[in-house]
């Protein structure tokens, strides 16, 4: 009996079993005319599958369900396979990046893109929870592809397989080039694959989402019929009858609650004069912009805040850390009406060093930026005590990108405004 996929197709579960058969030389055929909703709800189907899901697997020895499943089946077919690697470490490195794959990647697409096609409900909130999720695990995946051609080791293996596959739908969905672009070796990567010749063979040409879709709009329920109603003609009451079309029953938007940071008192210091202060000033800077800003501070309206990554041991790849400080400075757009920052990048050799200065409009980081910001977690944050003469110069220095920086140089600096 030949291996026999149930599934329609495209789908990239599907496909995930397919590329890698392709790569074992394992005949695997797909059933014809599936029509998904029609032929997984089938008594057949449901026999192999009693959840009614796609794909499933049908083989001499049984049915086999879950698309990763499958897909290690078919790829086990062959002894001493190399998409399995070529060593214990290298297989365990190839069951890590397939759970990569499906618990961080493939589960963000997912609550990104299926509310917006209608097959969730679509809560904002959780879209951007998703997507702070999503952009994590692709910054992680940068990361690791900015020094490495695949995941693991120098060929395709089958964890390329299935994260290419668990992109797909990204990619060709929802990720717009815009952003993508925060992800380069994603991006390279991803078209690295989906151009190698099997890959092309099962996928075909695949082409990059040009927009988000928009939220697809629930169906208008048809309006019911109105009975009128035989008591009002036995005891026609006018100053009691309802009327007919009660509009006033639909409740007016709320107000948006506001932001407890415009609730305090007001601050002598004005944010955006200091901001256009800090962007004018082209020379003397020191005497000019500095100066002008320790005359604005208001340290009862704002505070300023030390940040150090604390994970700089990881920092060895210059353009990488420039990245993640720009992720960084991308996700704080929510603060920038209360907040200015900067950042440095600061070594001439790997590990490179990053260290923050941040004003934040009242006395402490705003609870909003530590709960919808990922980043902040990843900093050690130390307030500044303007009694010590000693941190307010090194205040003075971080917003001049003064150089050298506690006897190292710079290698980027980076301006939150």
């Amino acid at each position: 009996m030949a291996l026999v996929l149930h599934s329609g197709l495209p789908n990239k579960n599907a496909f995930k079993a397919l590329i890698a058969a392709e790569y074992s030389c394992v005949k695997v055929e797909v059933v014809k005319d599936f029509q998904m909703g029609v032929t997984n709800k089938s008594p057949e189907f449901l026999k192999m599958n009693p959840i009614g899901k796609v794909p499933v697997l049908e083989t001499p020895d049984g049915p086999i369900f879950e698309s990763n499943a499958i897909a290690r089946y078919v790829t086990r077919l062959t002894a001493d396979n190399p998409l399995l690697g070529s060593s214990p470490i290298e297989l365990a490195h190839v069951e890590q990046w397939i759970d990569f794959a499906s618990l961080e990647i493939d589960v963000h697409i997912g609550r990104w893109l299926y509310p917006r096609l209608g097959w969730g409900v679509y809560l904002p909130p959780a879209e951007e929870a998703a997507i702070a999720a999503l952009k994590r695990s692709l910054e992680a995946l940068s990361t690791h592809l900015a020094t490495n051609t695949y995941l693991v080791g120098h060929r395709v293996t089958l964890a390329d397989i299935i994260m290419t596959c668990n992109l797909y739908y990204g990619f060709s969905r929802i990720f717009t080039k815009s952003f993508t672009s925060e992800f380069p070796h994603v991006e390279r990567y991803f078209w690295t694959m989906v151009n190698q010749p099997i890959f092309k063979k099962v996928l075909g040409e695949v082409k990059q989402a040009d927009s988000v879709p928009a939220v697809a709009k629930k169906p208008v329920q048809p309006a019911k019929p109105k009975v009128k109603e035989e008591v009002k003609k036995e005891a026609p009451k006018p100053k009691e009858e309802a009327p007919a079309a009660p509009v006033e029953e639909e409740e007016a938007p709320k107000p948006k609650a506001k932001n407890p940071l415009d609730l305090l008192p007001p601050s002598k210091m004005i944010l955006d004069e200091w901001k256009r202060l800090y962007s004018n000033t082209k020379t003397n800077f020191r005497e000019v912009a500095i100066k002008g800003f320790w005359d604005m501070y208001d340290p009862e309206g704002y505070s300023l805040w030390f940040c150090d990554y604390k994970y700089n041991e990881e920092n060895t790849v210059s353009f990488v850390t420039m990245n993640k400080v720009s992720g960084f400075l991308q996700r704080m757009d929510l603060a920038r009406k209360y907040a200015f920052g900067k950042m440095l990048v600061i070594g001439a050799e790997p590990p490179f060093k990053v260290k923050g200065l941040w004003l934040f409009r009242g006395q402490e980081i705003p609870q909003f930026v530590l709960d919808e910001c990922y980043d902040m977690e990843l900093y050690e944050w130390r307030k500044v005590d303007l009694s010590d003469e000693a941190q307010k110069e090194r205040v003075s220095q971080m917003i001049e990108d003064a150089e050298p920086f506690e006897g190292e140089p710079l290698l980027d600096a980076k301006c939150f405004k």
